[in-house]
């Protein structure tokens, strides 16, 4: 699209745009309060059942939970069951109420927002998908949320407790409160409450109007331009929205200035109970007002830092430690040349202040795209060379024991994908032969970044090993054939390095990959995307004949009915291929 220059020219094109836009917004309001009712209904009711259904077990099995833990001390223990049947009480409440708020807004949204898709450019017959977009696709989506929230509720809960319940190291402390320190923690909270709460407070509204006029000035020129955001005939109502509503904004961020005060100051206790010390409590009562300014600065792109003072309130951290640490991120930000970014031009800088910019980030859903589009491709040349078998199949989904499936299989993809961003010397992990999942555009979820994070540390420990192409070609064997507890466990792999060492530092990076797809199995969409995943690999199973050389060879007995039930998901093999669909 061409961008107007000039005043006359850029007032024009905002005339010209601006019936267009009115009209699509109309239309994609008229389809909400159609669907909006349905997706409410769909979302609310369903995931309401889910929480009504296992409200007894959540409640009895987390008392039941805090009571096993050995990861928690006793009086830690007392004071939680004396604190946990009012959440436990809430949570049916609040769950409910947010099910049909978030239906209602997700039942309006969507459909408006397939309404300024379908006038992208490319798409054909731009009418009938102005007319119909958003309205089934909606429908469905609602049937999601609520297949996700069920397995949410009804097995990443389960397995959060199971690791609270498990076996702790004999060496490892439990968890526990000293009542001697709890006068101090509440004395310093109170001084916290009423330095940090007010401090805070005004510092947000100090900043307020350049957040106003700046914001409503960077929008209004992309606005008049129809650049950055409103190039995209998608972006175009929020961003418009977002003139319109930016006070509005400001004034949250104000009130969410004042709410964070109260845990900030209340964090003041636990930091005198961490550090034993009230000295050190109260510095960081001073501190926090520091880490919010430099924060806000931040935010705003203001004057990097904070001229306020910031004492140390940690013994083992120095006291300008954040401050290197936000240097040290910004450093990293930058090319070899000095200039902002990286050297691929593909990728986004981390200071982009546009929308359309910020949309190209990477975003959670892409990131499990690349993984499940990388185990289906493994999957396949593992069925071929034979490290997965029908077996493997059979008890994932005749008996849920999906250890091989679920884990070792996305452990390998992740590896293999530490190999090539070793070898490449990238600056981040080579997720495509397009770009780098770096620092800079990695999602901004805060769960993404403490799974990414370890994967930048293992990818360099990978890079001092220089592995050899003989011993990057065991790991797949070692990987989805071995324990992978001592160095004893490949020798009969063959693996070309007889150092122990260097096996049980391999062995060590192998484990804490296992440990990082177990945490990423507990996400909603992990489970039902996995499913879909077993039915691509039943697929390949059948078109290979090994399916029907495994049925036939155990006919007999009792593993005939498991071979019924795997011609029951025989049955379910079109949906599972319209579901890969959205693998893809």
């Amino acid at each position: 699209m061409k961008v107007p220059v000039g005043f006359i020219a850029k007032l024009w094109s905002f005339i010209k745009f601006l019936p267009f836009f009115i009209l699509l917004l109309i239309l994609g309001i008229l389809k909400a309060l159609f669907i909006s009712p349905i997706a409410a209904g769909i979302i609310g009711f369903g995931n309401s059942s889910v929480i009504i259904g296992l409200w007894p077990a959540h409640f009895f099995w987390t008392c039941y939970c805090v009571v096993r833990t050995k990861k928690l001390g006793i009086t830690l223990k007392i004071a939680m069951l004396l604190s946990l049947p009012l959440p436990l009480i809430l949570w049916p409440v609040a769950g409910i109420f947010g099910s049909f708020l978030g239906g209602t807004g997700f039942g309006f949204f969507s459909p408006v927002l397939a309404t300024f898709e379908a006038v992208g450019e490319n798409v054909t017959d731009k009418f009938y998908h102005c007319i119909f977009d958003g309205c089934w696709a909606t429908i469905q989506g609602s049937c999601t949320v609520v297949r996700d929230f069920t397995d949410f509720c009804f097995h990443s809960y389960f397995s959060y407790m199971d690791e609270l319940i498990m076996r702790t190291p004999a060496d490892e402390e439990p968890v526990e409160i000293q009542l001697s320190r709890l006068p101090g923690c509440f004395l310093v909270s109170l001084v916290g409450l009423l330095m940090d709460v007010p401090s805070i407070t005004v510092l947000a509204l100090w900043k307020s109007p350049y957040m106003l006029f700046t914001g409503w000035k960077r929008l209004l020129e992309d606005f008049l331009g129809r650049e950055g955001p409103f190039l995209e005939s998608v972006c175009v109502p929020f961003g418009a929205l977002a003139i319109i509503l930016w006070p509005l904004a400001v004034i949250a961020s104000v009130v969410a200035a004042f709410l964070s005060s109260f845990f900030l100051g209340l964090y003041a206790g636990v930091v005198v109970h961490q550090e034993k010390s009230m000295r050190m409590g109260i510095a960081f009562v001073v501190a926090a007002v520091s880490l919010f300014d430099e924060y806000a600065n931040d935010l705003l792109y203001l004057e990097p830092g904070s001229c306020l003072p910031r004492p140390r309130y940690r013994k083992n951290v120095p006291p300008d430690s954040i401050q290197r640490r936000s240097s040290h991120d910004a450093e990293n930000s930058l090319g070899k040349d000095g200039k902002e970014g990286l050297s691929d031009s593909k990728l986004v800088s981390q200071r982009s202040r546009t929308l359309k910019a910020a949309i190209q980030h990477y975003k959670p859903f892409k990131v499990l795209d690349w993984l499940f589009k990388s185990c289906e491709v493994n999957g396949m040349e593992f069925l071929n060379d034979g490290l997965i078998n029908v077996k493997d199949i059979e008890e994932c989904v005749v008996k849920g024991d999906c250890k091989k499936l679920g884990t070792a299989l996305p452990a390998w993809c992740i590896l293999k994908c530490l190999l090539a961003s070793a070898k490449s010397d990238a600056p981040g992990l080579v997720v495509s032969d397009e770009a780098d999942l770096t620092i800079t555009n990695w999602p901004g979820d805060k769960m993404f970044q403490w799974l990414i994070e370890p994967l930048l540390v293992m990818k360099e420990q990978i890079r001092k090993l220089n592995l050899e192409d003989n011993e990057e070609a065991c790991l797949r064997q070692a990987i989805m054939q071995c324990k992978n507890e001592t160095p004893e466990d490949w020798d009969d792999i063959g693996f070309p390095s007889q150092d122990n060492v260097r096996r049980a530092q391999l062995q060590s990076v192998i484990r804490r990959l296992q440990g990082i797809v177990g945490s990423m199995t507990r996400m909603p969409t992990f489970r039902r995307r996995f499913q879909n995943l077993v039915k691509v690999l039943y697929v390949e199973a059948a078109k290979t004949g090994a399916l029907v050389s495994y049925i036939v060879e155990n006919s007999t007995g009792s593993n005939t009915s498991q071979g019924d039930k795997l011609d029951q998901t025989s049955q379910e093999t079109d949906e599972g291929k319209s579901d890969v669909a959205n693998i893809v």
